[in-house]
């Protein structure tokens, strides 16, 4: 399992300027596999926690594109990390076999680009399950 990747920060161009605003782009170039889904997650409040889950395959890049997202990832080998997404810019690369726990601010808008199609069977989301893993 030690081949896995870590999760890391994408920090995506920002084009632009403060008086025209500015935009940002994930294309292939930049992203360390093809989407093949996307999807948004909002109006969270703040008192939930959410993911608790890990994924056999599935890869993705979580982007607040609104408010503060607060990440905690544990990789198979115990290896723990926090991040903070809290600008439009930055993205969260999840590779699989990645346990991970958010918490949004009230405002927070986060959009998912995912590797794969939604499919039931590659969800770890049984927290013992996934330490056995290692």
């Amino acid at each position: 399992m030690s081949n896995i990747p870590r999760p890391y920060i994408i920090e995506f161009d920002q084009i632009g300027d403060p008086s025209l605003g500015y935009i940002s782009v994930a294309e292939k170039e930049t992203l360390p596999f093809i989407i093949q889904r996307v999807y948004w997650t909002y109006y969270t409040p703040e008192s939930v926690r959410r993911g608790g889950h890990a994924h056999f395959e599935l890869e993705q890049i979580l982007i607040a594109t609104a408010g503060r997202i607060v990440m905690d990832t544990e990789l198979s080998s115990g290896e723990k990390h926090q991040f903070v997404l809290d600008r439009p810019n930055l993205g969260l690369y999840i590779p699989k076999l990645c346990w991970r726990e958010m918490q949004y601010s009230h405002n927070a808008v986060q959009v998912c680009l995912a590797s794969m199609e939604y499919t039931e069977k590659d969800y770890i989301r049984d927290y013992s399950q996934f330490k056995k893993i290692i």
